[in-house]
């Protein structure tokens, strides 16, 4: 005859080791592990307090202005000086469909355009100069990277060699047809963004991204692929709001990033990357709030100042205008 009371025990047993947990108990097993072996973001979110900066000495508050000989741009969203040629500075807008990049200098007149053959823009956002393929060589980096839906599932920046420039009128009419394409997508899905750096010790690129209250920077090493699309990932979280342009020296030894209403200045410390630079709280620049929608910024390319345009769009009584802040 069995012993009941060990049947009893035997049969509680099977019971129980047959028992499945339930979604619930699952989870809070999961959220359990997740604990020991928690999943890191693999980029650090920089916090610091933009109310409380210092403000950068370096450049003179009320910049020299210079209003533009033309004023039917009403959209100017990126802007850089040539390497190559003293004085001369490019800008573009963020029209859909146009492929053109201006030429003017710092009192505004008119030089006429650069074409971008075959070329069909979707939002070109920001500008920037620096080195490229050929060392010798100065190039011109257009980034057609805003994305307000956030649909797209890359973007492109286009790279071409700064081109010669001589007779400079308003008639003036430079087709640019060899050019390389960049094309980038985002590890977090598709987003919006309108500034770009160029950092001309290493070459690498760096896309800012806007929205509210942060910016994702994603970083596209050198070299950059011109066939495949270049899988980018965030290497940092900043706290910046609506970011809409930003700008490195040509010496690769500062920074400036801005929005409508403020800029921000970094000096590069010895041997320091750009990751390790943007984690440093930076100071607060000058700015005149003179325009609308602060759109655009970008060093003099001897380093002597930087400059800052913007679109009028929507303002009918506002004027285009080049901003010079020199440095003092």
């Amino acid at each position: 005859m069995k012993n009941p009371i060990s049947h009893l025990i035997f049969m509680l047993f099977l019971t129980i080791s047959c028992v499945k947990n339930s979604p619930l108990e699952e989870a809070k097993l999961d959220t359990l592990a997740n604990a020991k072996n928690p999943i890191v973001d693999v980029f650090p979110k920089i916090i610091y307090d933009l109310s409380l900066l210092n403000k950068c000495m370096e450049f003179n508050d009320i910049p020299l202005t210079s209003v533009m000989a033309k004023q039917e741009y009403d959209e100017i969203s990126g802007i850089a000086e040539s390497i190559k040629f003293k004085d001369i500075i490019y800008f573009h807008e963020d029209k859909p469909g146009k492929n053109f990049i201006y030429i003017t200098n710092k009192k505004g007149e008119d030089f006429g355009r650069l074409v971008l053959d075959g070329v069909t823009p979707a939002d070109w956002e920001d500008m920037g100069i620096g080195p490229g393929p050929i060392s010798a060589a100065s190039y011109i980096y257009i980034a057609d990277i805003g994305d307000n839906n956030a649909l797209n599932p890359s973007v492109t920046i286009y790279r071409f060699a700064e081109p010669s420039l001589s007779g400079l009128s308003s008639a003036t009419e430079i087709h640019i047809q060899e050019f390389d394409k960049i094309r980038v997508s985002y590890s977090k899905g598709s987003t919006n963004a309108e500034t770009i750096l160029v950092d001309p010790l290493t070459r690498d690129l760096y896309i800012l991204t806007k929205e509210n209250s942060k910016s994702h920077v994603y970083q596209i090493p050198y070299p950059q692929s011109t066939t495949a699309i270049i899988p980018s990932k965030p290497i940092a979280l900043l706290g910046f709001d609506y970011l809409t342009s930003g700008a490195i020296s040509t010496d690769g030894q500062e920074i400036l990033l801005r929005n409508k209403s403020q800029i921000w200045y970094w000096k590069r410390a010895a041997n320091e990357s750009i990751l390790n630079m943007l984690s440093r709280k930076p100071l607060d620049a000058p700015y005149a709030a003179n325009e609308h929608q602060g759109e655009a910024i970008s060093f003099k390319s001897d380093r002597t100042g930087f400059m800052t345009i913007s679109e009028t769009k929507g303002y009918p009584n506002d004027v285009s205008r080049i901003s010079l802040y020199l440095r003092k």
